[in-house]
């Protein structure tokens, strides 16, 4: 993409920040040229941020019901999904995966809550009960 073809659509995702994107000069070397984004961007990146929401939902509703433990639907709160959160725990997906399981996370060690809670920004209180939510679950 040239320099100046670059999009500068101001959108809201960015929060009146920029991005670097690189763009080639006139002569035809490249470069880093500030954005303020483009729309395309900006609906694609709110339809994944709906996507995660529902997935929350759908995940809060799983731990109430007692088909999950609260570590899955924290990893969809906070914006995560399996991969991601392997990668921050440093734990493999399928051991994850049987941390899902609420027999499974609730003989977890001390540590590995801990583990678990630091990768989500969370208290190992926190990891291990939901948030207060509305009758409507959202």
């Amino acid at each position: 993409m040239e320099s100046n073809r670059v999009p500068q659509d101001n959108i809201s995702t960015l929060a009146n920040h920029k991005k670097a994107i690189y763009a080639t000069s006139g002569t035809g070397a490249y470069g880093i040229v500030a954005s303020s984004g483009w729309e395309v961007e900006e609906e694609v990146t709110r339809q994944a941020l709906k996507e995660l929401e529902r997935l929350s939902n759908e995940a809060y509703h799983k731990v109430l019901s007692g088909e999950v433990s609260p570590l899955y639907f924290h990893m969809y709160d906070q914006r995560m999904d399996l991969q991601v959160l392997a990668q921050a725990t440093g734990i493999f997906k399928w051991r994850l995966k049987r941390h899902f399981k609420p027999q499974v996370f609730a003989e977890l060690s001390q540590k590995l809550l801990e583990r678990h809670a630091s990768a989500l920004g969370l208290s190992v209180e926190g990891l291990c009960r939901l948030p207060k939510r509305g009758k409507s679950g959202a």
